[in-house]
């Protein structure tokens, strides 16, 4: 069983109510999405699915923009609000109880950098959790319908950061560049050295430009990699 809490240096995260726990690849691209966007030039952001609001709270730790967090689950807002409150940056921090197309439906604003680690299963098997469904299965959420809605609530300079597992990347980079979206950096994911990639980390633009690709791993044996420890050094007790 998943603790109810996890407590990183600067902030606690309580995820008992919530589908989604906080993971290592999560963890993993909130630091990765801090260090390789310029979060000092931005002013909003927005987190699409946000859980139990653990990229809001990296991203707040490490910027002075105002954040956005849309949460279709009930009990996963609840859960997002109480650790905003709980945080450093409360009064930066925004939690919406509503499904992504409804919130830009009542909005006009647009983002510099919009984050999000969707639902990403596809046509494979459901748990009985109805709740853990929505958060896991794209259903909820398609790949189609968050290309549509980045095109919608990016701003033209902005940077959208997505994660998805390794075998739909290039599924999603066809899907973006048909909304006009290119792939300027990915990072793909390994457990260990030997395992094949398991996530793909990747920034999306509205302006073409050269694509930079590189990969991470996460353990190097029984220990954590240097490169994994470099990025989350900011947030984990351990480091």
């Amino acid at each position: 069983m998943a603790n109810s809490f996890f407590k990183f240096k600067q902030f606690t995260v309580h995820q008992d109510k919530a589908a989604m726990k906080v993971c290592t690849d999560a963890s993993l691209f909130g630091a990765w999405t801090v260090h390789h966007v310029s979060l000092n030039q931005l002013q909003t952001i927005a987190d699409i699915g946000t859980g139990t609001g653990l990229l809001s709270l990296m991203l707040a730790q490490a910027s002075t923009a105002t954040i956005d967090a849309i949460e279709i689950d009930a009990d996963a807002a609840e859960q997002a609000a109480v650790n905003f409150q709980n945080s450093p940056w409360f009064k930066r921090l925004n939690i919406h109880h509503t499904a992504i197309d409804n919130f830009l439906a009542s909005t006009n604003q647009t983002y510099d950098l919009i984050i999000c680690n969707p639902p990403f299963f596809n046509q494979q098997l459901n748990s009985p959790a109805a709740q853990r469904n929505l958060a896991m299965h794209d259903t909820g959420l398609s790949l189609p319908a968050l290309a549509t809605c980045l095109k919608k609530a990016l701003k033209p300079s902005g940077i959208a950061a997505i994660l998805l597992p390794w075998y739909r990347a290039e599924e999603w980079k066809i899907l973006a560049k048909a909304s006009g979206f290119f792939c300027i950096k990915e990072t793909a994911v390994k457990q260990t050295e030997t395992h094949t990639y398991f996530r793909s980390m990747m920034l999306m633009s509205l302006h073409e430009d050269t694509q930079h690709f590189d990969e991470i791993i996460i353990k190097q044996g029984n220990d954590y990699s240097e490169a994994f420890i470099d990025l989350l050094r900011s947030y984990y007790l351990a480091f």
